[in-house]
């Protein structure tokens, strides 16, 4: 059965993942997520007016969105700039249910055009683009990948969250993923979670906040650099060093769910540092001195 449509708040439609039991976005809106947790970032539009040529990584490319938004933002800027795209997900179903049911309409139709034939043959040529479409485990498919040469300008890391799918957020897997990244390059990722803070300061990046985007938590930037990179706030500075922020672990790369979750929480339970629970009771505490 073909996934079915659910509205978000900005006019944006997303698909549910029986299988992870989220959805692939937000409620308060697929597009807000695509540009503001993605493409603003990762500082598209300014690359792309510097640049002639950029390449993305795309992980878990789902229905095609953030995508569709970087070449968008990026095509506006500089109609000639040439796009290498690489997308990895598990599977190519929602990205080929999305075009069937016209959900990328909110995008220029070149945009769609190419993101069909990627969708449908895993690969898309133009002048403009040079795209493929890598279906499988992520965790085996970036480290052929990370083989070869090409570093990404921008990576979207967009997995469903860390309790439900904790191997693409492992401090093993984001060092790979960090291996892909250029040396003036930007990872952007939705989550905030102090483990997925810590496992990217674990791979020798440097991090800082992104605006909430329709919710209170912020998302996250990531470059080998600190230039350009919004300061984490004393509370989230102060959130890395709970148990919240005991990451996740997946030595050899194919792990199941349940041992890294087993193995964090076994880690968690045997740390010295400050309970999550605590450190939200200490801020609730200071916020509401400020406001006597």
């Amino acid at each position: 059965m073909p996934f079915t449509p659910q509205p978000t708040a900005d006019g944006s439609a997303t698909f549910f993942s029986t299988e992870f039991d989220e959805a692939f976005h937000s409620h308060f809106g697929a597009y807000q997520e695509a540009e503001g947790k993605f493409v603003e970032p990762c500082r598209l539009r300014a690359q792309a007016q510097r640049k002639e040529r950029l390449v993305l990584f795309d992980i878990c490319y789902g229905l095609g969105y953030n995508s569709a938004a970087a070449l968008a933002a990026i095509w506006d800027t500089n109609p000639t700039c040439r796009v290498e795209l690489i997308a990895l997900d598990i599977s190519d179903r929602p990205a080929q249910d999305a075009i069937a049911q016209g959900l990328l309409h909110h995008w220029p139709e070149t945009v769609r055009d190419m993101l069909t034939i990627l969708a449908q043959n895993h690969q898309a040529t133009t002048p403009q683009l040079q795209a493929q479409f890598l279906c499988g485990d992520a965790r085996q498919t970036l480290r052929q990948l990370s083989s070869q040469t090409t570093q990404a300008d921008a990576i979207f890391l967009d997995p469903f969250s860390p309790p439900k799918c904790p191997q693409l957020w492992t401090v093993d897997f984001l060092g790979v993923v960090a291996q892909s990244l250029a040396p003036n390059g930007y990872l952007a990722t939705y989550s905030c979670a102090a483990a997925v803070r810590t496992a990217l300061l674990k791979a020798g990046l440097q991090i800082g906040a992104t605006p909430a985007i329709g919710r209170k938590a912020p998302g996250t930037v990531a470059r080998w650099q600190t230039m350009d990179l919004p300061p984490l706030s004393l509370q989230e500075q102060e959130h890395l060093q709970t148990r919240a922020a005991v990451p996740y672990r997946d030595r050899t790369l194919n792990a199941t769910t349940a041992t890294i979750l087993a193995e964090r929480a076994q880690a968690q339970s045997t740390c010295s540092l400050e309970s999550t629970g605590q450190w939200k009771r200490r801020w609730q505490q200071r916020d509401q001195s400020e406001c006597l």
